[in-house]
């Protein structure tokens, strides 16, 4: 089950989450949602969930800053912008 409660709610009566899998935790003033309570018997699986995400993510920027790198340590030096696209296409997008 699904609920939505303010952050009021939850602190005033913090055994209401027991009932429920997933809440969603609202500014009630700003109507904002500030978070989210996933119950003990789905955490595991939301967290190796979110563990791959951001795994995700940080290799995807790594890998665009890769494709600088080579730019920093002179490894260019002496090649043409057209040359440098090419061998950074060859190494990075093949």
């Amino acid at each position: 089950m699904t609920a939505q409660f303010g952050i009021r709610e939850i602190t005033r009566n913090f055994s209401i989450l027991d009932n429920y899998d997933y809440v969603e935790i609202e500014d009630k003033k700003t109507h904002s949602l500030k978070g989210i309570f996933v119950s003990s018997v789905f955490a595991k699986e939301v967290k190796e969930f979110m563990d791959d995400k951001l795994k995700k993510q940080k290799q995807k920027n790594i890998d665009n800053m890769m494709a600088f790198a080579g730019i920093s340590s002179g490894e260019f030096k002496e090649l043409s912008s057209q040359e440098i696209k090419t061998n950074k296409k060859e190494k990075f997008y093949e």
